[in-house]
């Protein structure tokens, strides 16, 4: 396993970027929530999807992180300037913790989900994980939960998009205090694609 920062240091794209986050305790959500604003790339990110490409990492782009505090996933929901979803990407964990400049981190677990738009899940690194375990990286009981994780995230939150689209509302008007801030409607579908710039 290797541990990530939350700060996206591995992105060596981006060149400017600010970082804001804090920790949401209510009755919705209890963990971690952060916004990236990447403010100046040295070159945008693309991804492949279907005959679609999806620009994931650009100047203006906003990337939601959002940990929860008990549980083994952190989700990063990767979105454009107006703050429409391109793609969220669900690493799954085995533990997390705080640096001591604040910039909280994860040790990967390898296995990754990938949401794209329209709903489809996608499972990533399945390999890895396996190979993690052959090699005695991770144990069985790490290998099985990073499995079981991402099959109740399947079950849950990404079995209706919509209810996720509300779920990562809620997590972005938190960070924002965005509250009374009057954003286009939510959810229109243009093509195989959402809208999603959370009203």
């Amino acid at each position: 396993m290797y541990k990530c920062r939350v700060g996206y240091d591995e992105w060596k794209s981006m060149i400017k970027k600010h970082r804001e986050g804090t920790f949401e305790n209510s009755s919705d959500f209890n963990g971690y929530v952060g916004l990236l604003s990447i403010e100046e790339v040295s070159q945008k990110q693309e991804w492949k999807y279907k005959d679609e490409t999806i620009t994931v990492c650009d100047n203006g782009y906003k990337w939601l992180t959002i940990m929860p505090k008990d549980d083994y996933y952190c989700i990063t929901v990767m979105m454009d300037s107006d703050y429409k979803i391109q793609v969220s990407y669900i690493d799954m964990i085995d533990s997390q913790g705080i640096d001591e400049d604040g910039v909280p981190f994860f040790f990967d677990c390898y296995l990754d989900l990938v949401v794209y738009p329209d709903g489809y899940v996608k499972e990533d690194d399945r390999d890895e994980l396996d190979e993690a375990l052959q090699n005695g990286d991770i144990s069985k009981e790490q290998y099985d939960r990073a499995l079981q994780t991402a099959e109740k995230l399947r079950q849950t939150f990404f079995r209706d998009y919509d209810k996720f689209i509300r779920f990562v509302d809620g997590r972005l008007k938190f960070i924002t205090n965005t509250d009374n801030m009057k954003l286009p409607e939510r959810l229109e579908r243009t093509g195989s694609y959402f809208h999603s710039p959370f009203s």
